[in-house]
């Protein structure tokens, strides 16, 4: 059985989001009990770990949209953005999903960029924290999981 790239790429996707969720969730709950403690080095590692981890996957996420028959070739189905609307299947694999998660790393990003500023270390968590809740709550949202339609026959992985 040969595997092309695409399932290769495919694969590490699926399995590279619980690594994302976990890491986000460690993040999430580090600044949640941080309290008035210092922001400090370990701090910093694991909100770069964790945008290091959703960079890699929005690349990866790119390559499959791209290459794959989810995405933009979608767009090709359809002769217009109307009749590609009105299937939410689709519009979810095509814009739905890419549009939430490139949200979802943008708020990282941000939330990571709050500890370069000069504000008290309980206001950096606290800016933290709620960046990254709000990048995982759109995460979330945008994940084909397998007890949803969307997701429906792929699997937890």
């Amino acid at each position: 059985m040969e595997l092309s790239l695409y399932e290769v790429m495919r694969h590490i996707h699926s399995v590279g989001r619980w690594i994302v969720l976990l890491l986000l969730l460690f993040a999430i709950f580090n600044s949640l009990i941080a309290g008035r403690r210092p922001f400090i080095k370990s701090d910093n590692r694991l909100g770069l770990l964790l945008t290091i981890f959703a960079d890699i996957m929005l690349l990866i996420g790119i390559y499959l949209y791209f290459v794959g028959p989810f995405g933009y070739k979608t767009f090709q189905k359809y002769s217009n953005v109307g009749d590609l609307m009105r299937n939410s299947s689709d519009r979810f694999y095509a814009i739905e999903h890419m549009v939430g998660m490139l949200i979802a790393i943008v708020l990282m990003h941000i939330g990571k960029a709050q500890a370069r500023k000069p504000m008290s270390d309980k206001a950096k968590h606290r800016r933290t924290m709620i960046f990254y809740l709000l990048a995982l709550l759109i995460i979330l949202v945008s994940i084909p999981w397998p007890f949803r339609e969307i997701g429906a026959g792929r699997g937890w992985y």
